[in-house]
């Protein structure tokens, strides 16, 4: 679809949502982003578009010399990865009750974490003193390979062709939420924020110590976040090879949906701040999941430049948690998660299929930014 065009205060907002369907609130996030000194041609903003802190998730933000930390988001690196298996549906046993229980057993979920590493500390883990503020190295060790709560998962899931895919969706864990939130604290203090339509937006300026700092942090916990989802993925295909010994993986697809990245657009070297979207270049996959009973697709870039060569991360959440408790029982999770080995208790009814947007609707408004390469339907889905 062509993207919708609003005026904003310095440079225009650029939707391939319908105006009519976004809410209030998150308009007006977009024409505080719109009007930031710094920004570059436009503000793409994503058909999963809603509301979030300082910046709405869904958008796609380009940046002279600045960046924002609550535009990145507290969930620094969060994104997605996924594999196809030499496996078939009907390699799979007819009760999946134990390879659930076998998933949730490899990789720890919601606030747990290993009892012992899992992974050795090589090079990677030198910066980790430079970091700012001090955190804990044994917690940050022991967080590599697991899940977290909310909105991330871990599922087994068959495609078109009947084919087996494991699929799982986290971050940067507790350190990549402790850096977020002093980096954006700092931000908030700086002078030449004060003027700003909303102190959310606050930014760090090229040239400083204080975007130094954060750029190094930054670029670390994003690093973090890949490694935390490379440990899960060989976790998880652990668990297949005890089951089905001879399964083979293909190469995994992985990508960032809340990072920060150096790019060039539109003759200008630029920053840009995807949150809740992934980067789309031509012939690129990437990976965009619905909820947890709708499925997920995997999609190849079209490298619009419009949307700085992004796409959507998601189909993107349609209510609040707080209304979705409130909206939803456990019997509707357990109707809309039919034929899903998953929880289906009171503890995650906030991540219900009814609480997102259509998946299909959100992928057909970004036909212009992406191919489908194939649907992919889960049968086994793990949550914090």
């Amino acid at each position: 679809m062509t993207a919708t065009t609003l005026s904003g205060a310095r440079v225009d907002i650029r939707l391939w949502a319908d105006p009519a369907e976004v809410e209030e609130q998150a308009l007006r996030q977009l024409r505080n982003i719109a009007s930031l000194p710094w920004a570059v041609k436009h503000v793409a903003v994503m058909p999963d578009v809603h509301y979030g802190l300082g910046a709405t998730v869904g958008s796609v933000i380009a940046l002279k010399d600045a960046v924002s930390p609550a535009a990145v988001g507290v969930d620094i690196g969060c994104g997605m990865t996924a594999v196809r298996t030499s496996l078939s549906a009907n390699d799979l046993p007819a009760s999946l009750g134990p390879l659930r229980s076998a998933l949730e057993a490899a990789v720890p979920v919601g606030f747990a974490m290993h009892r012992e590493p899992v992974v050795g500390r090589d090079g990677f883990w030198d910066a980790f003193d430079r970091l700012t503020p001090a955190l804990d190295l044994d917690r940050a060790v022991r967080q590599v390979g697991t899940l977290g709560g909310g909105n991330h998962f871990l599922e087994v899931c068959l495609d078109t062709d009947d084919r087996v895919w494991v699929m799982l969706h986290s971050g940067s864990r507790g350190v990549g939420n402790q850096l977020a939130q002093h980096h954006i604290a700092v931000a908030r203090t700086l002078a030449h924020n004060e003027v700003l339509p909303d102190p959310d937006l606050a930014v760090f300026l090229a040239g400083t110590p204080e975007m130094a700092a954060y750029r190094h942090d930054l670029y670390w916990a994003q690093e973090y976040a890949r490694r935390n989802r490379a440990t899960m993925l060989g976790l998880v295909c652990d668990v297949l090879r005890r089951s089905f010994p001879a399964v083979s993986f293909d190469e995994p697809i992985s990508a960032h949906h809340n990072y920060v990245s150096e790019e060039h657009h539109f003759g200008e070297d630029v920053l840009v701040t995807r949150k809740g979207a992934i980067r789309a270049r031509k012939g690129e996959l990437g990976i965009i999941p619905g909820s947890m009973g709708t499925g997920s697709y995997i999609v190849r870039g079209l490298g619009n430049p419009d949307s700085f060569e992004s796409a959507s991360h998601g189909a993107g959440r349609r209510m609040s948690r707080t209304k979705a408790r409130k909206t939803f029982t456990e019997a509707d999770l357990a109707a809309q998660t039919a034929g899903v080995e998953c929880r289906k208790d009171a503890g995650v009814v906030d991540e219900i299929p009814g609480a997102y947007k259509d998946l299909d609707a959100v992928i057909a408004r970004q036909s212009d930014l992406v191919e489908v390469v194939t649907r992919l339907k889960q049968v086994v889905c793990v949550k914090g």
